[in-house]
């Protein structure tokens, strides 16, 4: 997978997607569902994956709301850090072994990567070590997470996945409606799960990093849950 400018004319005849997004159904973050979806229709993103910790409920409502755009997901806190999964019909727990979470994605048709899996500082990354065990077993490694402080760690992602011949894909991991759309991957047509596979092979990375100061309003997303400000949606249970 290449990495492209955004504005490419390479982007042609493909899909925009963003595929690491997050909704007020995360703890950290307070974009509501339907600023959420005019932002993603305005910036012209043809598919986003809403991967919420730990829960589909947002992404649920989501794709009802815009079938065609959604791609149902999830960012799973694993024991041994932080796995990411797409077209879900039920949710996975939190606190499984990596194995067992990989288990209930296939359980349910769907394709499971390695969220930002060399990040050095997000404690949630799996890291080379714990990651190298499961490179066999996984579809993907995310190779380009536009929150990640180092470029360097990104760029390593990317090496590790060339290296075992795994695809790569790329997401913003937006947490604020400024974010969606700050890093995307550019597939030809998919329409499933197996589709969508069968394509990552041909996807081309775009986008920019996201500013540090991003990661405050993450910080102030969690202080206003703590504080009761801004309550969780009541059906969902992520972290």
């Amino acid at each position: 997978m290449s990495t492209i400018n955004v504005a490419s004319d390479q982007t042609d005849a493909r899909l925009t997607c963003d595929l690491h997004t997050h909704t007020c159904y995360s703890r950290d973050c307070l974009t509501t569902l339907p600023d959420f979806l005019e932002t993603c229709r305005r910036r012209r993103l043809d598919r986003v994956a809403v991967t919420d910790h730990n829960t589909i409920a947002g992404a649920v409502r989501l794709q009802q709301m815009d079938p065609q755009r959604i791609i149902v997901g999830e960012e799973i806190l694993t024991t041994q850090g932080e796995l990411i999964a797409y077209f879900l019909t039920e949710p996975v727990p939190a606190g499984l072994s990596p194995q067992h979470a990989i288990a209930a994605v296939r359980d349910q048709g769907g394709v499971i990567g390695a969220s930002h899996p060399l990040d050095r500082y997000r404690r949630e990354a799996v890291g080379r070590a714990k990651l190298l065990p499961l490179l066999g077993r996984l579809d993907f490694l995310e190779g380009f997470n536009a929150r990640c402080i180092l470029h360097a760690d990104n760029r390593a992602a990317q090496d590790l996945a060339q290296a075992r011949g795994l695809p790569t894909t790329a997401g913003s991991d937006a947490h604020s409606r400024w974010e969606l759309g700050r890093a995307v991957t550019l597939l030809p047509l998919f329409d499933g799960p197996t589709s969508f596979l069968e394509s990552l092979p041909e996807g081309q990375i775009a986008g920019r990093m996201t500013p540090f100061w991003i990661h405050f309003v993450s910080v102030y997303a969690k202080l206003a849950r703590r504080r009761g400000w801004v309550p969780l949606p009541g059906d969902q249970g992520g972290r």
